[in-house]
């Protein structure tokens, strides 16, 4: 599978370690590639364009709360990022909300429960049509 993965400063050890854990995905490293400070927009951004141009299948976009990546990648179209902080959120992100992107907070996830929220995030199918298909379209309704 091909993961867009992108942190700024704060997620960049995370980010990093993720990537040399698993040589079974094709990483595409968007950056930051230091832990000099940088802009987390910016790399929620790359990340997002990754996924919307199907150079990547899911993307990955890690900082310090997990929140700011998940505000600037939901800007664009076709992007359903969801922060999760446990592997049932994992789940529910994919299962329910068709969720295309992992956001994860640095500050409160270890290495282990990342490495396990992002192998569930990647291995969960959504659960198409029912309620669930019927909500996660009518996203796209509301921002017409």
């Amino acid at each position: 599978m091909r993961i867009a993965i992108g942190a700024d400063h704060g997620g960049h050890v995370l980010k990093e370690k993720i990537k040399s854990a698993d040589s079974v995905n094709q990483w595409i490293d968007v950056g930051a590639f230091n832990a000099e400070s940088s802009n987390y927009a910016e790399f929620a951004q790359l990340v997002a364009q990754k996924v919307q141009s199907h150079e990547a299948d899911f993307g990955i976009i890690i900082c310090r709360s997990g929140i700011g990546v998940s505000i600037a990648a939901n800007r664009h179209k076709g992007i359903y990022a969801a922060l999760c902080f446990n592997n049932s959120m994992a789940i529910s992100a994919r299962t329910h909300n068709n969720a295309n992107v992992l956001c994860i907070a640095a500050d409160y996830t270890s290495f282990a429960e990342a490495q396990e929220m992002i192998r569930l995030f990647l291995s969960t199918a959504f659960e198409a049509g029912g309620r669930h298909e019927t909500r996660f379209k009518s996203i796209d309704e509301y921002l017409s």
